[in-house]
């Protein structure tokens, strides 16, 4: 009796192991078809459907965003102002949504290979400008801001001369309109105007923020 009461659970626990791993399986199964139908998905739609211009300019777009995100850590990870920790907060979550929106518009295998220096370079573009003060930083938003917009807007331009990309076109306005308001915060908490080295300072982030763009566009 108690042989048997042995055997009995012996084959329940391997049973229910079993069964565990069947659902396991499965369960896995599962998740590999559907992650590999989405990278197809993903693949057929950025290389095949869109032009190898387009997947450059959502190359920067993204390489960009990402940027944003950073240069905003960078600042709340210096500045110790409430005021502009509160405006760099909020900035953020914009910036956040714009780099998730810009990942469902280009695939990983067209994001720029640079990922790491834009990371790097955002945050130094916000913590530098934090090491001096709230005018610094307004200042250097308000330039980062004045080039977005023109790069978006050159964009929006072109894709509505595209019949077939005018939703995307509705897309990058909508970004565009943000860093516009954006830009126009940061220059109304401006403490005064910029003096010679904080205009060549803004010079020098305009200047960097061309030339990331040109590179993403490329890789």
């Amino acid at each position: 009796m108690f042989s048997w009461l042995n055997i009995e659970i012996d084959v329940s626990i391997s049973s229910a192991a079993y069964i565990e791993w069947i659902n396991l399986v499965f369960f896995y199964s599962v998740h590999v078809v559907i992650w590999v139908a989405d990278t197809e998905n993903t693949s057929l739609l950025h290389s095949r459907k869109l032009p190898s211009w387009l997947i450059a300019e959502l190359r920067s777009d993204h390489a960009g965003e990402m940027g944003a995100v950073y240069i905003y850590k960078g600042i709340l990870r210096v500045t110790r102002d409430t005021r502009v920790r509160q405006f760099a907060t909020q900035h953020l979550k914009t910036e956040v949504k714009h780099l998730e929106l810009m990942e469902t518009l280009i695939g990983l295998e067209d994001q720029s290979i640079f990922i790491p220096l834009w990371r790097l370079a955002g945050f130094f573009t916000g913590a530098i400008p934090a090491l001096f003060g709230a005018n610094v930083i307004y200042a250097t938003i308000h330039s980062v801001e004045t080039f977005v917009d023109k790069h978006y807007q050159q964009q929006v331009d072109r894709l509505l001369n595209e019949l077939e990309h005018k939703e995307l076109a509705k897309v990058i306005e909508g970004c565009r309109q943000d860093e516009v308001q954006h830009r126009d915060e940061a220059k109304g908490f401006l403490l005064r105007s910029p003096g010679p080295l904080l205009r060549a300072w803004c010079w020098l982030v305009g200047f960097g923020s061309r030339n990331a763009v040109a590179v993403a566009r490329w890789r």
